[in-house]
């Protein structure tokens, strides 16, 4: 195996300080790389990248055919299949590849969050019965199903249409929601038909549910304010309860990116494409490969941007029955932003696949694609930690293009794998120690719990110091969980 870069002596010639949390590892590296790799972190953070092959697999990215300006690693990077997870990479078209390992088998898995006009204090008392309640009505784990079972037709229309079809048609949301989702929940590029049999069967009745691993649902309270003026934009302000919902594609995106794996993997000849990891499968965008998985890929997108719409849908009811009247002012859609994605963005007047695997968009002040209310400021960014401890609500910095292809972090990162933290945690110990402290958790099983718990995680505190510092995106607001429920 190639030797890991050596990241503990800050004198190491190859990788050189390009500015505060902001490194790159330059071509030298290796001969096989077609683009210099960077990584936003602190030293710390980089020691713990050192641990498993996450810089490896940001190298391997920069030797992807069409590949510019550079590959990098975000401050939560971990090892993922082919990318690395928290890795961005973006290849020039019609003729650069796209790697389904660069987006993810959760198509789409992103965050949403639901900001009310209620304090926490307001309804501490009820919180119990809330959580509760969204656990008896949300179903959770893998290969659960939901109350919609949408007909062939009707998803269809989810998979073309997404959020706007779910709103309009089958009456679940407002139109302030959808001027408040990236690419208004509906990625037109989508084909429904591009959509594999096995894929819709997974799929056809899993709109609504949670799933399982890190997905989640969160009720938190917002316990300080960074930025007054982009807090003010974002409608948050101290004391206010939230809610974050954290999901994707279920199983229709598993399915969509394993079928474009195989496919991708035997066109590889043809196209002569010689990979120095079989993980990153891979097509030119313009052959008929590329072109099948990104219609596919978008009809994922939309159908997770749904899903997350369909939940919302849900935690108003159960807002709804447990608060009555003083939901009047419940639930409107800060943002809701794709954490596994690839879209076509123009940087340097050039038109880019930007493949986002565990990596959010960014958006400086100004850009086109923001709501109204946000253009001033910046794209909202929203960065969960784990069940216990703080998520960060930030917003997008101008410099971002440049520095990162207009991306940020996704989360916390993981830093044990789900087998080793199950060996060092024991769920009901955990459970018992989250609920000292005051927090709900709703989650049927004690051995997920573990799997998900805070020191399988990297501090999310330092995560997003590194991201402001590397002057990707800038802290807003920090939120603090009260209730939790898990898959």
């Amino acid at each position: 195996m190639e030797p890991i870069i050596e990241v503990s002596r800050p004198s190491t010639p190859l990788l050189r300080q390009l500015g505060p949390a902001l490194h790159e590892l330059d071509k030298g590296f290796r001969a096989d790389m077609r683009v210099p790799a960077r990584i936003v972190a602190d030293d710390e953070l980089l020691r713990r990248m050192a641990e498993d092959r996450s810089i490896l697999q940001l190298v391997n990215v920069t030797t992807l055919p069409g590949i510019q300006g550079f590959a990098i690693g975000m401050p939560d990077m971990h090892e993922g299949y082919g990318f690395p997870v928290g890795g961005v990479a973006g290849t020039l078209l019609p003729d650069g590849v796209i790697s389904p390992g660069g987006i993810g088998f959760d198509i789409n898995c992103g965050v949403r969050l639901l900001a009310t006009g209620l304090r926490h204090l307001e309804v501490s008392g009820d919180l119990p019965a809330l959580a509760h309640d969204l656990a008896r009505s949300i179903p959770t784990g893998f290969g659960r199903h939901g109350r919609l079972a949408l007909k062939p037709a009707e998803l269809d229309h989810v998979l073309a249409d997404g959020v706007p079809y779910v709103m309009g048609v089958l009456g679940l949301g407002t139109r302030e929601d959808l001027a408040h989702i990236e690419a208004g929940g509906h990625l037109p590029a989508a084909d429904a038909a591009r959509v594999s049999t096995r894929a819709r069967e997974r799929g056809h009745d899993q709109l609504g549910t949670l799933g399982g691993g890190n997905h989640f649902i969160e009720i938190q309270r917002v316990e300080h304010i960074h930025d007054a003026e982009a807090a003010a934009a974002f409608g948050l302000f101290e004391g206010q309860l939230t809610v974050l919902i954290h999901t994707g594609s279920r199983g229709l995106g598993h399915q969509v990116c394993t079928d474009a794996v195989r496919k991708m993997d035997q066109a590889l000849a043809r196209e002569g494409i010689r990979l120095v990891d079989r993980q990153l499968a891979c097509a030119p965008f313009s052959s008929p490969e590329g072109q099948d998985y990104y219609a596919a890929m978008c009809a994922a997108a939309n159908f997770a941007w749904s899903n997350r719409q369909v939940l919302t849908h849900r935690v108003r009811e159960v807002f709804g029955r447990r608060l009555g009247e003083r939901t009047e002012t419940w639930a409107r859609v800060v943002y809701d932003v794709a954490h596994n994605i690839a879209k076509v963005e123009t940087y340097g007047g050039q038109k880019l696949c930007v493949h986002r695997k565990g990596a959010t968009r960014a958006f400086g002040p100004g850009e086109p694609e923001l709501p109204t209310a946000y253009a001033r400021v910046g794209q909202p960014v929203f960065i969960p930690g784990s069940m216990g401890t703080a998520s960060f609500v930030l917003t997008g910095q101008g410099g971002s293009r440049d520095i990162s292809f207009a991306s940020a972090c996704h989360g916390a990162g993981r830093q044990l794998s789900r087998a080793a933290a199950k060996r060092q945690v024991v769920g009901a110990e955990l459970r018992k120690a989250l609920n000292a402290r005051g927090i709900i958790v709703e989650c049927p099983s004690n051995a997920e719990l573990a799997e998900e718990a805070p020191e399988a995680y990297k501090d999310v505190d330092r995560v997003v110091d590194a991201v402001e510092t590397a002057g990707i995106a800038r802290k807003v607001a920090r939120l603090v969980p009260l209730a939790v429920l898990k898959g």
